[in-house]
């Protein structure tokens, strides 16, 4: 008996659009270095750490962790990052400072 398809399920014109547009972003990403990646992924981590530390009442721990999570990809990367390496060692420093200042700020009910 020769083997039989599967019948594949119906797709809406939604669906497949879609399916082609998330194909067609894996292929522009697999054009581009890793580190420009992971640097950007990084920067958003920055961006996640300073909207906590902006937001009143400041949100500590959770700037905490993405600033954790930002040091953790920096310092555990190094050099691997290439050029992008410099810039994410600042951007963890500056950050770094605003958190300490934010820290140690007087609350409303001081």
């Amino acid at each position: 008996m020769p083997p039989t398809e599967s019948p594949k399920p119906e797709m809406d014109e939604g669906t497949a659009e879609a399916l082609e547009a998330v194909a067609e972003a894996r292929r522009r990403l697999a054009e581009v270095p890793a580190s420009l990646v992971v640097a950007n992924h990084a920067m958003g981590l920055f961006e996640l750490a300073a909207i906590h530390l902006s937001a009143e009442p400041v949100r500590l721990s959770d700037a905490q962790l993405a600033i954790d999570a930002l040091g953790m990809l920096v310092d555990g990367l190094g050099d691997r990052l290439g050029e992008h390496h410099d810039t994410l060692v600042a951007a963890l420093g500056n950050i770094r400072m605003v958190f300490v200042q934010r820290s140690s700020a007087p609350t409303p009910s001081e």
